[in-house]
């Protein structure tokens, strides 16, 4: 049988001859802290302005800012990839430089058409940077000799390259570019982190934070932060224990679409989001979920359950791998391979994790467990490992491919997450699920790049309970 050939693996361009004046191509990037460091390096440019966050604040944009020439390397990749595409030639640009890019911008890079000139095969483009506000940051003029014969190469796959201090989670940031701004209520805000945290969020346009609390003691933590909440929504509320029950209540009234936890303890906050009466109970039990970036593993990872629940049963179990199941959908993913975790990947009667690995298995062959491929009892190694998995002789779809770790307690879960933090340089961000609205549950060492992608799970997950209508 033909395997079927995806044109994304391939690169191709357009001839001189194909190519019409008004052609346009385009491409959408955000930029990143990495991206910033990455061409500091290559280009060897250290100015202050682009990589001393403290210098930056006293500076005239009071932020990092881009090289202005990282936009215009992206320029180069849309007529070097796109149009024309390979045996595309430079032969000159013009940049106008008209706004900064700051961290969190979006890109939306395009060029088009000029004029050709058939008698030596050159072609003119106008090519223009606008950020996720359709403000114009870049113009210019690019002027290429263009390729005449056709080429189509398989698509040369570059290594992954990371900085050292930690992953920053850029693609789930870049997947929740699309959907509108979730409506958060930012709960307790009383500290800079919290507060930094939101202001970063919603610069991002991931969220419309409502801050509910002490309005003085929010303002002052603005000031010391040194951020403008001027065009925020402040709730006044007493207390923490108040604050987290009025966001409940607006929560249940329609007006938020999640929640994220401020400067309070969780147990205050999640007493309220699980109360009988007035929280925000489902039918499911909620659970807590990492998505993970790890250097040294293809694909994002998540983990569950990390924080919520301690011992779980096998009923338990069935909704914490559904609502892992679910924020796999929401981010991307519509049939996550889900390993459910053990000390061995045999059955063993002694072992009780072995045994509920094996019924959520058939219960997922049932249907009661929906939208994933689970496999189970797996050892970690036989989880994210093929090579560990072959040598064991195991079978499975999953094996060496998971997408979902699933802990057999809380206990084992932490120990893993932490793990992968401290030793195998993984950033990850966090969300409670199976309540009516996606929870952000932050640490108070949790960074503002950690706290906006924990704020991009919570946008595609409440985009993603939106359209299925829960």
């Amino acid at each position: 049988m033909d395997q079927k050939v995806d044109d994304r693996d391939y690169i191709e361009n357009r001839t001189f001859d194909e190519i019409q004046v008004g052609d346009t191509a385009t491409l959408e990037r955000r930029l990143t802290m990495d991206d910033i460091k990455l061409f500091a390096i290559m280009s060897g440019d250290v100015n202050p302005a682009h990589v001393d966050e403290d210098f930056a604040k006293s500076s005239r944009f009071q932020e990092i800012i881009a090289h202005g020439m990282w936009g215009g390397a992206l320029i180069s990749t849309v007529l070097g990839t796109e149009l024309p595409g390979p045996g595309t030639i430079y032969l000159g640009q013009t940049l106008r430089f008209k706004a900064p890019v700051g961290l969190g911008d979006v890109l939306q890079v395009s060029v088009q058409v000029k004029e050709k000139d058939p008698k030596r095969n050159r072609i003119q483009f106008d090519c223009r940077c606008t950020n996720q506000d359709g403000q114009e940051v870049i113009e210019g003029v690019a002027d290429v000799l263009a390729p005449t014969e056709k080429v189509r190469r398989p698509r040369t796959v570059m290594p992954q390259v990371r900085m050292a201090e930690r992953a920053r989670l850029h693609e789930l940031l870049h997947a929740a570019t699309h959907p509108e701004p979730v409506t958060m209520a930012v709960v307790h805000p009383v500290d800079t982190a919290a507060i930094q945290g939101a202001y970063e969020s919603a610069r991002a346009g991931l969220i419309h934070p409502v801050l509910v609390g002490p309005e003085d003691r929010i303002r002052a933590a603005a000031e010391e932060a040194e951020v403008d909440i001027r065009d925020f929504r402040i709730v006044p509320a007493p207390h923490s224990h108040a604050a987290a029950e009025k966001a409940v209540a607006m929560t249940r009234s329609g007006e938020i679409e999640a929640i994220m936890k401020g400067s309070l303890h969780t147990d205050e906050l999640l007493r309220e989001v699980v109360r009988r009466d007035a929280g925000l109970r489902t039918e499911r039990r909620i659970s807590h979920v990492m998505a993970f970036d790890v250097p040294t593993y293809p694909r994002p990872l998540f983990i569950t359950d990390a924080a919520i629940n301690i011992y779980p049963s096998l009923a338990d179990k069935v909704d914490i791998v559904q609502n892992a199941i679910d924020l796999a959908h929401a981010v991307g993913n519509d049939n996550p391979k889900v390993a459910i975790l053990s000390a061995v990947e045999t059955v063993n009667p002694n072992i009780q994790s072995t045994l509920e690995a094996a019924a959520l298995c058939k219960m997922a062959e049932r249907g009661q467990i929906e939208g994933g491929v689970l496999d189970g009892p797996l050892a970690f190694d036989n989880a994210v490992s093929e090579a560990a998995a072959k040598t064991k002789h195991i079978v499975s779809p999953v094996a060496g491919k998971a997408d979902i770790l699933v802990a057999p307690d809380l206990e084992a879960a932490n120990m893993l997450m932490k793990q992968l933090t401290y030793l195998a340089d993984a950033t990850g961000a966090g969300l409670v699920v199976g309540a009516r609205v996606p929870i952000v549950l932050t640490s108070r060492a949790d960074d503002a790049i950690t706290r906006m992608a924990s704020c991009a799970l919570a946008l595609l997950m409440a985009d993603y309970q939106k359209k299925k209508g829960r």
